[in-house]
């Protein structure tokens, strides 16, 4: 089969999305399909024998990381030379439009997905009077789809409460053979922690933008005696972090990737998470494949992932000391500790990304089966 992957976000950036879409591009190559990503330009022509076609842009102004690619018409003759079976076009806002527009005028089938709670992400830019109108356009682009899909029962539910149609679950995937429990190391927690590795280590990883809400985690940490903490990653928000921030034990360590890590979710004694707006939250399912205590809002995606008090802590998000008594309770008892670390763990190893890949696969198989049917009808 020959895929068309449209995406408004793709290497070399990294965050959840493209670690989901690098996997699946991956493990498609790898099935026998032959993909090509359509994205915002960033320097690479091909990942894992897909072509990548990028698209030239500009810094999005709340969010200078994301890249404002706009169609152009060599998109069209790309396509034309591609041939694909399907298009799916991940997150419609901007370059994802041309994906909508070429199924509909070349008449190829059309998959949607959802990654990004966009709405809820207007409240914490000041825009939330926005709302309204941007699930109106969020309706509009995905309901010209065959089908659409979502990382969460969450989201899936708030798709359709907003009229969008044609909703399905596309499974969560984690890197099982990368993030294992054995990785940890004193070398790494001596560093996460600024050479302080016997104080209690918590660990927060993913973008440093206000929506992940990650200043809510400076009371946590003020609660637990001689804790510190390291925030791993980058963002529009570092700034404003640091500030808020200043004159804690708290280490700023920047992106890492691979084995480090791995080694890091490993290492920590606590992986602390108050966003309200994830569609999934791959991230955790990282640290609970590296068996790291997870201690997360209850929102959006999360408890798909997260069993309280099974293989993590969940909090309610509009409780300000929810979050603490969690981590309270993680430091207080170390064998419940353990245990949360091996469940968590388990818990990563029934998602891997072939699995996960493989269900994908059945949905393109089914779109394209219907599409050719209708049209011999």
């Amino acid at each position: 089969m020959r895929i068309a992957l449209f995406t408004e976000t793709f290497l070399p950036k990294v965050d959840g999305i493209v670690t989901r879409l690098k996997h699946t591009v991956d493990h498609l190559q790898r099935l026998g399909d032959q993909v090509l990503v359509i994205s915002p330009e960033g320097g690479l022509t091909e990942y894992k024998g897909a072509k990548i076609f990028g698209v030239s842009g500009f810094p999005l102004p709340l969010y200078p990381e994301l890249k404002l690619a706009l169609p152009r018409p060599a998109i069209g003759e790309t396509l034309r030379l591609f041939q694909p079976d399907l298009i799916h076009v991940v997150n419609p806002a901007v370059l994802g439009l041309a994906g909508l527009y070429y199924a509909k005028t070349m008449d190829i089938p059309l998959i949607a997905s959802y990654h990004t709670h966009l709405p809820e992400y207007l409240q914490h830019y000041g825009m939330g009077m926005l709302e309204g109108l941007l699930w109106e356009l969020l309706k509009a682009g995905h309901n010209q789809a065959q089908l659409n899909l979502c990382t969460s029962t969450a989201m899936m539910q708030a798709l359709t409460e907003h009229g969008i149609e044609r909703v399905d679950l596309w499974q969560r995937g984690v890197d099982t053979e990368l993030f294992q429990p054995h990785l940890a190391s004193w070398e790494m927690r001596s560093r996460l922690s600024q050479g302080h590795p016997d104080n209690p280590l918590l660990l927060y990883v993913g973008r440093l933008s206000a929506e992940k809400e990650i200043d809510r985690i400076k009371p946590v940490m003020e609660a637990i005696p001689g804790a510190r903490l390291a925030l791993v990653g980058d963002g529009p928000y570092r700034q404003a972090l640091e500030k808020h921030f200043e004159g804690t034990p708290t280490h700023f360590v920047g992106y890492l990737q691979g084995l480090e890590l791995g080694a890091a979710f490993a290492s920590a004694d606590a992986f602390i998470f108050p966003s309200r707006t994830e569609t999934l939250g791959l991230v955790l399912l990282e640290a609970m494949a590296a068996g790291c205590p997870v201690v997360a809002a209850r929102s959006g995606g999360i408890p798909d992932i997260v069993e309280d008090g099974v293989n993590g802590f969940l909090f309610d998000p509009n409780d300000e000391n929810g979050a603490i008594a969690a981590t309270q309770r993680l430091f207080a008892n170390p064998q419940e500790r353990d245990n949360l670390r091996h469940n968590a763990r388990r818990e990563a190893e029934r998602w891997g990304w072939s699995s996960a890949t493989q269900q994908l696969q059945n949905y393109y198989r089914a779109i394209v089966g219907s599409q050719t049917l209708s049209s011999v009808a």
